[in-house]
């Protein structure tokens, strides 16, 4: 998929003092993306001029979080047990 996350943040770094970033598509940090996200892109991203590189955190356990998918389940679930 295009663009590609190492080349836009190299552009924004030549572009751009600051970027946030967060990955959406996932719900809890791994080191896969801690390593290539955190730490690979951020170096680009200095490297190529940018001064400020925030990783925003996924949810990970956060509270809110867990009860808000505990409700879904319990809602999504509600009757399966009746309806076998």
């Amino acid at each position: 998929m295009k663009p590609y996350t190492d080349a836009t943040l190299v552009e924004l770094g030549r572009q751009q003092a600051r970027v946030a970033v967060i990955c959406p598509g996932f719900v809890a940090d791994c080191l896969e993306t801690l390593e290539e996200i955190n730490i690979t892109y951020r170096e680009r991203f200095l490297e190529a001029g940018g001064r400020d590189f925030h990783y925003i955190p996924c949810l990970n356990d956060a509270p809110a979080w867990r009860n808000g998918l505990a409700a879904i389940v319990r809602r999504e679930l509600s009757g399966w047990m009746e309806s076998r």
